[in-house]
């Protein structure tokens, strides 16, 4: 085997490898083709589609909607509510998949003509998924259609007690179904067992482009049943930055159509049309156009914050209104709530580091705390995972004694489907999800056979993962190589994040200038190239690893390979190249 650079074995204990087929093969600087077209290859993307995938469009990608069980059902249903001006509620998740997938229905339905109204489970009182009391509540107050978004797929009983008050119950959803599937009008969902095989192929959606595959669905319905001869169709395009938003944000993989929705939603979303986006961009004191991780990671945790520490609908108000002043409103609170929910995770997962430490290397790490807050147990969970490199599942226990979980997986590991067995199997009050992860309600004292059915269910499986554990690397640079011009050139590749992983470098050798510790445990260093060229370089919340301890105490005469991702540092007066570090290697 070839290992990049012949480094069989970094400082943080991995090989690294070459991305793409036939990368073993690969001489240090090899280009097979131009550079994007090699970052296109190593993602998998097939030589006959490389003009689709260097400029993804929803045309080039677009399924017709009808290829997904009870589609055309859950269409013709909200046709004939949209028709007779129906009471419908749109029950949304509180995440912001959920509140993304409430509010482009909730638009949508509005510009033909319908009054829908959202409703957003509080997290700490009415937990995950509808409940059967609140579609019932709903139906008692007049409602005749319930469309559920990123929930209801495992709504059994729920949906039983909605169709005994008389109410219609369409479900849109994304995480995985079991065989047997709850009472419902129609279920739309690309994870149904039973979905046919191109359908299936389109798993990988958000529940928030299902929802969006549902509108394209029922401006075709109405369109051909005359509805647009007196008034103006819908822009449906529009409504693509509320779905870039929500599938970058619950961490969709961004292969296929996801790409063709975030790369148009960003178009979208530099128009700033939607108000409350707008509000919400500013609010993040973003000054440019937002690029995808913008919506992972200042986007997206503000809107979660509504459902996670404050008002769990306030996601969907924002998205949804046409005031200013009150998107502005909105805005600041959910950023207000963004920092509470800051110094409360940072306090759970304190503790829950502690208990990890003492704990011991199950395939699964299985964590549960007294008191913990349920709205920041998956940011942890997800920590946790980084931190053990195995999946990690976080539980808050009440005082009755019941545990709400919430799990993050590594790839090559189905959490979701081990959590679904889990309960089928009686461990669990509730439970579901999918690949990377999972949520699920437990009592306190099931925890450890939890841990014990996960162990013997995943050890092989996270075994084979951690085996397979490398360091991919697209290209080596000279120091001199990173800078603004090949970030630039890289982003053509792009739009980048889960499944379809942003580039990584390796660039050197160098020597550490400068190294020290700042905020929450992040290591800053300055490196230096024999081209005489420097950059700056952060790993985040890395000071007391074996990466952050090697380059802090780093001799200044010994050399190293770095490699990370290379951003735009734009703080200063001028952009600047900086490498987001993940790992390095000693190179003498």
């Amino acid at each position: 085997m070839t290992f990049a650079l012949n480094i069989s074995r970094s400082i943080t204990g991995q090989p690294w490898k070459w991305r793409g087929e036939g990368a073993d093969a690969r001489e240090p600087g090899y280009l097979p083709d131009d550079l994007v077209t090699q970052l296109l290859l190593a993602r998998g993307c097939p030589r006959d589609a490389l003009e689709a995938h260097r400029n993804p469009t929803i045309r080039a990608f677009m399924p017709d909607p009808s290829l997904f069980r009870d589609m055309d059902a859950a269409a013709e249903r909200l046709a004939d509510a949209v028709q007779r001006g129906e009471d419908v509620r749109i029950f949304g998740d509180y995440d912001v998949d959920g509140a993304t997938s409430a509010a482009l229905l909730i638009r949508l339905l509005r510009d033909l003509g319908l009054a829908a109204k959202p409703y957003i489970p509080d997290r700490l009182m009415e937990g995950y998924g509808p409940s059967g009391e609140a579609l019932v509540r709903l139906a008692g107050e007049g409602a005749t259609l319930i469309v559920t978004v990123d929930c209801g797929a495992q709504a059994f009983e729920a949906l039983a007690m909605a169709r005994e008050a008389g109410v219609d119950v369409v479900v849109v959803d994304h995480h995985k179904c079991s065989a047997a599937l709850p009472l419902a009008l129609a279920l739309v969902n690309p994870n149904r067992l039973d979905e046919g095989d191109e359908a299936a192929t389109h798993g990988h959606l958000a529940a928030v482009g299902v929802a969006f595959l549902l509108g394209a669905a029922l401006v075709r319905l109405l369109r051909a049943r005359g509805w647009f001869a007196t008034r103006a169709e819908p822009a449906l395009m529009e409504l693509l930055d509320i779905v870039a938003l929500g599938t970058v944000a619950d961490v969709a993989q961004l292969k296929g159509l996801n790409r063709a929705f975030v790369a148009q939603g960003l178009k979208v979303m530099a128009k700033r049309r939607n108000i409350g986006l707008a509000a919400l961009i500013d609010a993040s004191r973003l000054t440019r156009a937002p690029l995808c991780h913008d919506l992972g990671f200042a986007l997206g945790p503000r809107i979660n914050a509504g459902g996670r520490v404050g008002q769990a609908d306030l996601g969907v108000r924002l998205l949804t209104t046409d005031d200013p002043a009150e998107a502005a409103r909105i805005a600041e609170q959910l950023n207000q709530y963004n920092e509470e929910r800051r110094a409360i995770e940072s306090t759970v997962q304190e503790q829950a580091e502690a208990l990890l430490a003492a704990q011991g290397n199950r395939a699964v790490a299985v964590i549960a705390g007294q008191g913990w807050h349920p709205g920041v147990i998956g940011i942890v969970a997800g920590r946790i995972k980084e931190k053990a490199g195995r999946p990690a599942i976080v539980i808050a226990l009440d005082e009755e004694g019941v545990g709400k979980g919430s799990g993050r997986s590594i790839s090559g590991v189905d959490l979701g489907a081990a959590v679904m067995a889990a309960k089928d199997s009686g461990l669990l009050v509730a439970g579901g999800g999918h690949a990377m992860a999972a949520g699920l309600t437990v009592a306190a004292d099931r925890v450890d056979a939890l841990a014990d059915f996960l162990d013997d269910r995943l050890s092989a499986a996270v075994a084979r993962a951690r085996d397979d554990r490398a360091l991919l690397i697209d290209a080596v640079l000279a120091p001199a190589g990173v800078n603004p011009d090949f970030i630039a050139a890289i982003e053509a590749g792009g739009p980048y994040g889960a499944g379809w992983p942003a580039p990584r470098i390796a660039a050197g050798p160098m020597r550490v200038i400068k190294a020290d510790i700042v905020g929450n445990g992040h290591l800053r260093a300055i490196m230096g190239g024999e081209d005489g060229r420097s950059f700056k370089t952060i790993a985040f919340r890395q000071a007391e690893t074996d990466l952050g301890q090697a380059i802090l105490g780093a001799p200044r005469d010994r050399r190293l390979w770095v490699a990370g991702r290379a951003k735009i540092d734009d703080w200063g007066s001028r952009p600047a190249a900086e490498l987001h570090l993940e790992d390095a290697a000693w190179a003498d």
